[in-house]
């Protein structure tokens, strides 16, 4: 009999063990393959209007699912010959070289990478429309992909994946070497010492993931610890503390908890609580590392696919902040708006919900005493008077309305940002039209427009009778607003109206906004959430090799507490418990960094990001919590068979 062949049949005796490993592999050579192949597709490229940034949007994903996946196979590789010390050891009872061990692992790890490998191709193949129709629709276009299977992401995947099995092969190779004979038999009877536990440490743990807390959640515009660190070392700086934080928070303060569990005599001493607590407190410290790994994984995955989200959620709000009207454009003659309203009026696919030919008058102002940090000391302000902001309101529904009086003035400004953005309030500007000079004092301001914004830019509402008197003396500017029913979906609409005017009629609209938005939201929403399935994939096979690498070790003991009278269903929630400690760790550890992460980017985009952030936590919870009773289910089996 070969090696080959000897691993060939290893590698099917033991296919429960190596299930989820080469499912998770499927997974990554699969999304690795619709990455690649999406740059290639010709929907994307006849469809959309920026393919140049979508072809490198995933070759730059495709670069770090690449890196990932070969860190993921490399350590699941290690747990697999570690595993198997016993058996390699019987091999070398056996007379059998250490070479030839090595090379029969080598085949087995190769064997299983050239399955996958063929697998994910051939699924990628098969839901390569799917995944392209998808793409297409979370970018807000109905276009539906061809069935085309690309001949360059398929020699592409083929070289890469082939390249990391062939290398994490080598490496499984080489782990053979390393294990003395006595270490191979010796291993699952070598005792286990307890862990100290260091209050000290553990109080420092904490202390680290505080300050990185702390640091993460300045005002960075008014921060002077940000100022002194520097804007480009601080994020360092919280990455570091959080992230060794973490690892002291598993290396210590669980050891030094699971202590004062343990002095708990009626918890301890409660069914088989013994058994469990001693097993947690005794390998805490060997698995410290990998729930490091596992906490800023599940970190950064859920901060990443949270943050992407919420552009997503968000779009269509920002976009109707930024255009309330559908159509917006400065008139420049009666007869072209005439011409335009006749168009809009004939469309049978949008009604006219209200149209207004709003009179302004476009004023350069010097804001110098509103101590605007983002803006020149002279700016244009579109003026509108009091009752056109009343009337737009109402339309807008919006439940708002001003009465100004005399000099009173209110600002609108969509753009508002907290510490850069003018201090209204209070302010006095002036008004100038030819010789004629007014003095106006801001008593409101609104963090919203009623003109749209690429259009009029910042709107100052003034009172009635100061409006008349101002434009007494300059003539007025008309602009045209439109809302339309289906503003959605007006991509034909728009550009025939656009076509329709001169360039510097400023025209805006809703689905300019809204489809730009969509399409680099969806592209990242996309990406995002593939990558962080894999990474939630690969995180939750970590731990599941590393319980079932534990599982031998378990085996006889709970055999043992069977034997002497402890039931199965205690023995079942034994494990559970267990095994609960070690998957909620992380886990807990990953939301709450990620909660701190991305509250800070809402503090800075100042904007709410509560609802699709819980949203995002809650399905990756989900998904890790499938993981866990998968997990518990096989243990049991194993232990109990």
């Amino acid at each position: 009999m070969t090696l080959f062949s000897i691993a060939r049949k290893n590698i099917w005796k033991n296919f429960t063990n190596y299930c989820l490993y080469i499912g998770s592999m499927i997974f990554s050579i699969v999304i690795y393959f619709t990455f690649v192949s999406l740059k290639y597709e010709q929907t994307i490229q006849e469809t959309t209007d920026s393919s140049t940034k979508i072809s490198s949007v995933f070759n730059g994903a495709s670069v770090v699912l690449m890196i990932f996946v070969a860190v993921f196979i490399w350590y699941s590789n290690s747990f697999f010959t570690k595993k198997r010390k016993k058996e390699v050891g019987l091999y070398s009872l056996l007379g059998v070289r250490k070479k030839q061990i090595g090379r029969m692992l080598f085949y087995e790890n190769f064997i299983m990478g050239i399955i996958a490998l063929l697998i994910g191709i051939i699924l990628g193949s098969i839901l390569s429309k799917f995944f392209v129709t998808m793409l297409m629709k979370v970018m807000g276009y109905d276009a539906i992909g061809n069935f085309v299977i690309s001949p360059q992401a398929i020699i592409n995947t083929i070289i890469v994946f082939t390249l990391i099995t062939a290398i994490t092969s080598i490496h499984g190779y080489r782990l053979i070497y390393r294990f003395k004979l006595i270490e191979l038999f010796k291993a699952e009877q070598e005792g286990e010492q307890e862990p100290k536990a260091s209050v000290i440490v553990a109080i420092i743990s904490v202390l680290l993931i505080g300050i990185g807390y702390w640091l993460a959640l300045q005002n960075l515009l008014e921060s002077d610890v940000w100022r002194k660190i520097g804007f480009t070392l601080t994020p360092l700086v919280i990455l570091v503390t959080v992230i060794l934080g973490t690892y002291l928070l598993f290396n210590t303060l669980t050891v030094y908890l699971l202590k004062l569990l343990r002095n708990n005599k009626r918890h301890f001493w409660n069914g088989i609580n013994l058994i469990s607590t001693s097993q947690l407190l005794y390998r805490i410290k060997g698995n410290a590392r990998t729930l490091t790994i596992i906490a800023v994984l599940s970190a950064t995955t859920l901060t990443a696919v949270g943050a992407v989200y919420s552009f997503y959620y968000n779009n269509r709000h920002n976009a109707e902040m930024a255009n309330p009207n559908s159509m917006m454009y400065i008139a420049k003659d009666k007869k072209g708006s005439n011409q335009i309203y006749e168009r809009i009026s004939q469309d049978k696919d949008h009604e006219i919900i209200y149209h207004e030919a709003v009179p302004t008058m476009l004023l350069n102002v010097d804001i110098t005493n509103l101590h605007s940090k983002n803006s020149a000391d002279e700016v244009e302000y579109t003026i509108i008077d009091n009752k056109t902001y009343n009337q737009l309101a109402k339309w807008q529904k919006r439940d708002d309305s001003l009465s100004l009086k005399g000099n009173e003035a209110a600002a609108l400004d969509t753009g508002y940002f907290e510490g850069l953005s003018p201090k209204y309030i209070g302010s006095t500007i002036s008004l100038k039209v030819n010789d004629l000079s007014e003095d106006i004092t801001f008593t409101k301001w609104k963090k919203f427009n009623v003109l749209n914004l690429r259009t009029a830019g910042i709107t100052v509402v003034v009172s009635d009778e100061l409006f008349s008197k101002l434009a007494s003396e300059t003539n007025l500017v008309n602009m045209e607003v439109y809302k339309l029913t289906n503003e959605e979906d007006t991509k034909i609409l728009s550009k025939q109206i656009q076509s329709m005017l001169q360039e510097d009629a400023g025209f805006s609209s809703f689905y300019s906004d809204y489809s730009q938005g969509m399409e680099s939201s969806g592209l990242l929403i996309f990406m995002g959430g593939f990558l962080g399935l894999v990474f939630l994939a690969a995180t939750g096979s970590i731990i599941y090799f590393k319980q079932l690498t534990e599982t031998s070790l378990d085996k006889e003991r709970y055999v043992i507490l069977h034997k002497i009278g402890v039931n199965k269903n205690e023995v079942k929630k034994s494990i559970a418990k267990q095994i609960l400690f070690i998957f909620a760790l992380p886990l807990l550890a990953g939301i709450a960094h990620s909660i701190v992460a991305l509250t800070a980017l809402s503090n800075l985009l100042q904007t709410n990001l509560v609802i699709p952030v819980f949203i995002c936590i809650g399905v990756y919870a989900c998904m890790y919590i499938a993981y866990y009773f998968l997990t518990v289910r096989t243990y049991y089996k194993i232990v109990m068979k």
